[in-house]
């Protein structure tokens, strides 16, 4: 046998050797790959891995610039879990794309807030005034429900999570509703009495969310969540993450890196 051939057979029976002496390591670390947005979600994971690396859980976090593909790689087994939306978009994915996909954990809330540079509080708001909201059905209506939540106005039952203006029933105030582009609600506030403005928009305009004259619950409907498969959800590495995320460190770290921005949601 040459030199060669005896230290190959020699590596191969020490990794061998290795393989099998540390067959109760491999086991522990159960990699879970998690999906999600830039940003605070990617930021909270971050913060989160130490925590579950304790436990045996080696997190991968794979972040995506949009908000279809993590759930489309959850649903094919490209990801074991994911962490960017809130209950009402996972509803509506699973509804119009079959999705086997559930919701574990609550996870942090944007709240939206309704602005005024004129205004220090809603009750400065004159009847009568104009109230500028996102022309998409899905921030628009959460505008509205938040107006309606505050009792401002009212709503026609059963409207679900998407209303528009012609849903008012009822607006003692006869406030005038306008929608625009989410994107433009920062800039209109200087013709407007108030305005619905998304928490990313707002911090782009150097907007201090926590100015805002009306804000959402931070536990309300829109709270983000942990999604993983149906199949999975009752498995142990899953009550692990969870419960690594409800941890006070986690809350204490949201509350000092966003300042009030970002808001525990559990």
């Amino acid at each position: 046998m040459s030199i060669i051939t005896r230290r190959a057979a020699l590596a191969a029976s020490a990794a061998l050797a290795l393989t099998l002496a540390v067959p109760a390591l491999a086991q522990q670390n159960q990699v879970v790959r998690i999906g999600a947005s830039p940003g605070p979600h990617a930021e909270i994971l971050e913060k989160l891995k130490p925590l579950v690396a304790k436990q045996g859980i080696d997190l991968k976090i794979i972040e995506f610039s949009d908000y279809v593909v993590p759930n489309q790689a959850l649903d094919a087994g490209e990801l074991e879990a994911n962490s960017f939306q809130n209950q009402p978009y996972l509803d509506n994915q699973v509804k119009d794309r079959g999705y086997k996909i559930v919701s574990v954990g609550l996870t942090v809330n944007f709240p939206l807030g309704i602005y005024s540079a004129k205004y220090k509080s809603w009750g400065e708001v004159p009847d009568g005034a104009t109230i500028a909201i996102q022309n998409d059905p899905t921030n628009g209506g959460r505008s509205l429900l938040l107006l309606q939540d505050k009792g401002i106005i009212k709503l026609k039952d059963g409207v679900g999570f998407k209303p528009g203006p012609a849903d008012i029933v009822s607006n003692p105030k006869k406030l005038k509703v306008i929608e625009i582009e989410a994107a433009q609600t920062p800039r209109s506030l200087a013709d407007v009495a108030a305005a619905a403005i998304n928490t990313n928009y707002a911090v782009d305009a150097k907007i201090e969310p926590t100015s805002a004259i009306l804000r959402e619950d931070p536990k309300g409907p829109y709270v983000n969540v942990i999604a993983v498969r149906a199949a999975d959800k009752d498995k142990p590495w899953v009550k692990t993450l969870v419960d690594a995320y409800h941890t006070p460190e986690i809350k204490a770290f949201v509350a000092e890196r966003f300042k009030g921005a970002v808001l525990a949601g559990w």
